[in-house]
């Protein structure tokens, strides 16, 4: 029986499975269960769910004993104290204060809330750290003050300077927002930054740069029309003059029109960009006529085509309001094909996006202890991000993008947000300009070792996760969940849904599926359920003989009689594995309601393994903060030969060369090279390392070793500098049998807390994967966007 979830569910409507699954798309949600109600639920939970909030404070020393912590506090204490005391410069080498900023609001001006109050506002300001935290590795503490005066603000960031290694000013509305950066950047001696002002303009300076170029014009000539006169705009404005624009060809508007110097309600900043070359009334239309540049920093869909078609040749738009721009991207493009856009999201090319420039900006900052951000920073920002865009961009971010082979040009003016590169070249780009601007107090003399430093920081493949949700949202496949009666699934499904990363279908029972719905305020309009248990039209009733047939002559000389396969393919995973094969769902995911064994076998029997493998394996990704680490055989082999292991290595290398990451392989074992002579694992993977080496010349691979020594390069280079992996750490690790890998990861995962993605089974001809009991709703999200890339690929 086959129904739409939704609507067309509430009406039981049945559909027959191959004209629903080939026409299978996103609708819109229901009314009785809204998209925006269910994200709000969603954001509510995802905020108070374990520890309230989104950041904790985390000890960097040793604090196992009492020893310990008499030095962490006292008596210890008091000798960095003294220390400081005698030189102040000391409480950079001796506390957190260098690589600590705060993140400072009173709440005036949140997002697109208005004046909520700093109590509100605190969710924001924590997104903020964390952004801090995830793009460059700074500390954040934010701080949410309950005052409106200019005077008390400054005050109270004043007093707090000797906390901190840099200030970021964020949601503090216009005009107080400029005289509060202005005075605090006189009066404190560390950086300072209003993001909300100097941010939006950072980048989108070096998207126009580039667009400019582009498009053979000089920005000294450009007209460039600005709607929009609050913070941003005003600063964005500055840093293109900066850059060489010329007052007399820059129009600003706002809200009540052109500002003009005959206006007499010009309040803050606006009168700094006054322009009497065109009358007081002009309106917005008007001078678009023959403009090289519109910038947006005001509401939603305020352009129409014909404005855009006013326009000189090889126009520039960036419509930067959020959520709806000024102007769509396809009604601009459709309007003028000659166009470059640009807008601040991230489903069309050119997204303008302030995380492409504070995590570095101050990373670089606080690496110079730089006592301010001043203009020669931003403008080096803007050239850091610039030429950027112009270089090859790595394969990383290709994958991210569905392999889309990003070139400079109209639709590539700017780095996208995933790019590893950003953190080594826009903050070594400001601590120059700040020790070239005399701001510097602790200058870089040694480039490559701090480029090195920045790499080390987050681990230059730590953006997997994000790079392969964006590459799933490219191509949406469709994934059949063959666990459908279960909460958590149905969460991750709708989150799924929500975020386009793939085209979710359903089995299970439906009144059950329903039922979990409706309790737990789950919308999932638009996609498909089927219990393959209840056949009801003669459509269905077809689909499961197809089904049952195609299991019988794949099977009939393996002890299965036509019978049992009729009843074999009722169950779920028969089910979904055979749509896979079939073609109608391009993946599957299952295990979280069932043991492994149970979910793999039908995969097997339906799908088989790839041709030139005898195995499946399984692995899983910890996102450990060096970056991802492989680990297999963690699910399905339980004790295997040496050639298998062999093989394991092989499909799992295979996998991780998928992610665009070069598999450094370790062949883990209790023994080091030899060690130990006679045991039976010892054996196995010194075997198996041999083998691999002979099969695979060119490959980064050794052992046998213990699982420390693959991390520990002083202890390897000292004692085996024989070893290929003396260069820099193991990232993919094999194990001598499943006992071992299964402990170890899980061990990890439960005492160390780190984020993990498997298993992946690997070795199918098909992407079947298998979640584990327990599996979170992010986790669950996690394997949906493995299997959408691994079927892309299929």
């Amino acid at each position: 029986m086959i129904y739409l979830a939704g609507n067309a569910a509430m009406n039981q409507k049945k559909v027959a499975l191959p004209a629903v699954l080939s026409h299978l798309k996103f609708k819109s949600t229901p009314s009785y269960m809204s998209k925006e109600s269910t994200l709000k639920e969603e954001a509510l939970h995802y905020h108070a769910k374990g520890r309230p909030g989104k950041i904790e404070v985390i000890p960097t020393k040793e604090t196992a004993n009492q020893r310990d912590l008499s030095l962490a506090y006292s008596p210890g204490v008091a000798a960095p104290c003294l220390a400081i005391a005698e030189n102040p410069e000391d409480v950079y080498k001796y506390t957190a204060k260098g690589n600590l900023v705060a993140v400072i609001s009173n709440g005036t001006a949140v997002l697109g809330l208005g004046d909520i109050g700093p109590a509100a506002g605190k969710p924001v300001m924590e997104g903020k750290g964390l952004l801090f935290k995830i793009y460059a590795d700074i500390d954040c503490f934010d701080l949410e003050l309950d005052t409106k005066d200019v005077d008390e603000f400054v005050r109270t960031v004043k007093i707090l300077e000797p906390t901190f290694g840099g200030v970021n000013l964020e949601d503090i509305s216009a005009p107080e927002c400029f005289e509060i950066e202005e005075r605090l950047k006189k009066e404190l001696n560390i950086p300072v930054m209003h993001d909300d002002q100097h941010g939006t303009a950072i980048i989108s300076a070096a998207a126009l740069l580039n667009a400019l170029e582009i498009v053979g014009k000089d920005i000294a000539h450009a007209k460039i029309v600005i709607n929009g006169a609050g913070a941003s705009a005003i600063s964005c404005t500055r840093l293109y003059c900066a850059l060489g624009a010329q007052k007399p060809n820059v129009f600003m508007f706002d809200s009540k029109g052109l500002i003009h110097p005959l206006r007499t309600n010009l309040d803050g900043k606006k009168s700094e960009f006054v322009n009497d070359s065109l009358p007081v009334d002009t309106s917005l239309a008007d001078a678009l006529v023959g403009a090289d540049v519109f910038v947006g920093l005001s509401k939603g869909n305020i352009l129409d085509q014909d404005m855009v078609r006013s326009m000189a040749p090889n126009c520039i738009v960036f419509a930067m309001a959020n959520p709806d721009p000024e102007i769509g991207y396809e009604e601009a493009t459709a309007a003028r094909p000659d166009i470059i856009m640009a807008t601040g999201r991230s489903d069309f090319p050119n997204q303008v996006n302030n995380v492409l420039g504070f995590p570095f900006i101050f990373r670089g900052a606080l690496d110079v202890r730089s006592t301010a951000i001043n203009e020669e920073m931003k403008l080096a920002a803007v050239r850091a991000l610039a030429d950027l865009a112009k270089k090859p961009v790595p394969d990383l971010v290709n994958l991210a993008y569905n392999n889309a082979n990003l070139v400079y040009g109209r639709d590539y003016i700017i780095p996208k947000p995933v790019d590893p590169r950003l953190l080594t070249t826009v903050a070594p780009a400001v601590a120059r300009a700040a020790m070239e601007s005399g701001v510097a107090q602790h200058p870089i003399s040694d480039w490559a070792a701090y480029e090195l430093q920045l790499s080390k920081r987050l681990g230059v493949d730590n953006t997997l996760t994000r790079v392969i949700q964006t590459k799933a949202k490219q191509k949406p496949k469709r994934v059949v969940f063959s666990d459908a009666e279960n909460v958590a699934v149905l969460k991750a499904v709708q989150v799924v849904l929500e975020e386009k990363i793939a085209q979710p279908v359903l089995l299970g029972n439906i009144e059950r599926v329903r039922t979990l719905m409706h309790e737990n305020s789950i919308s999932l309009h638009g996609v498909l359920i089927i219990d393959p248990k209840i056949p009801i039209t003669p459509e269905e009733t077809e689909r499961v003989e197809q089904y049952a047939n195609i299991l019988y002559e794949k099977r009939q000389r393996k002890g299965i009689i036509y019978r049992e396969a009729r009843q074999i393919i009722k169950h779920r995973n028969y089910f979904g594995a055979m749509m896979v094969e079939t073609g109608e769902a391009d993946a599957m995911i299952s295990g979280l309601s069932r043991n492994y064994p149970d979910t793999i076998r039908p995969a097997l029997r339906v799908i088989g393994a790839e041709p030139g493998f005898k195995k499946v394996s399984a692995m899983y990704i910890l996102m450990s903060r060096f970056g991802p680490l492989f680990l297999a055989d963690t699910s399905v082999n339980l004790d295997p030969t040496a050639e298998e292991v062999v093989e394991i290595a092989e499909l799992t290398a295979r996998q991780v060369e998928k992610f665009n990451i070069k598999p450094r392989i370790a062949m883990l074992t209790y023994s080091n090279f030899g060690s130990v002579a006679d045991g039976a694992a010892a054996i196995k993977m010194r075997t198996a390392t041999a083998i691999l080496k002979e099969k695979h010349p060119n490959w980064v691979v050794d052992g046998e070793m213990q699982a420390h020594l693959a991390f520990n390069m002083d202890l390897l280079r000292q004692n085996y500098p024989f070893s290929s992996l003396v260069d820099g750490p193991a990232n993919t690790l094999i194990f001598p049998n499943l006992s071992s890998a299964n402990i170890a990861y899980n061990l990890v995962r439960a005492v160390a807390g780190i984020e993990i993605i498997g298993p992946i089974v690997t070795g199918l001809k098909k992407p079947v994967h298998v979640l584990q009991m327990g599996a979170s709703v992010r986790e669950i999200v996690d394997m949906v966007a493995i299997a959408v890339v691994d079927a892309q690929r299929t």
